[in-house]
């Protein structure tokens, strides 16, 4: 238990984190999901989306996803985009709801940050 403490300690983890199980649940309840209308994204100027265009095609690539419809990304997918965008995660989030990209559910997962 003391090697485990030690452990836990050195990487900066909780304790339960190094034990087999999964993680606790979350007591708020799970986060909601970021998902880009691809459709819409589509349909955005280069000027304006291409940067967010290409990060989902890559995405989208290494998933073997080629729906077209829709693409669930992860809040670390919205963060690097905040940065190439030279935006704030919350900021990049209205825009991309004001393009019609993200449903406006998506406030909620940036506040979760």
């Amino acid at each position: 238990m003391q090697k485990l403490a030690e452990l836990a300690d050195f990487y900066g983890v909780p304790v339960s984190e190094l034990l087999p199980g999964g993680a606790a649940p979350s007591p708020l309840g799970p986060t909601p999901k970021l998902v880009i209308d691809l459709e819409r994204l589509a349909t955005l100027p280069k000027e304006k989306a291409g940067a967010l265009a290409r990060y989902a095609a890559t995405i989208q690539s290494q998933r073997g996803d080629y729906n077209g419809k829709v693409l669930s990304i992860r809040q670390e997918d919205l963060r690097s985009l905040a940065v190439i965008y030279d935006k704030s995660p919350s900021e990049l989030t209205e825009e991309l709801i004001s393009w019609g990209v993200l449903d406006a559910e998506a406030r909620r997962a940036v506040e979760s940050f």
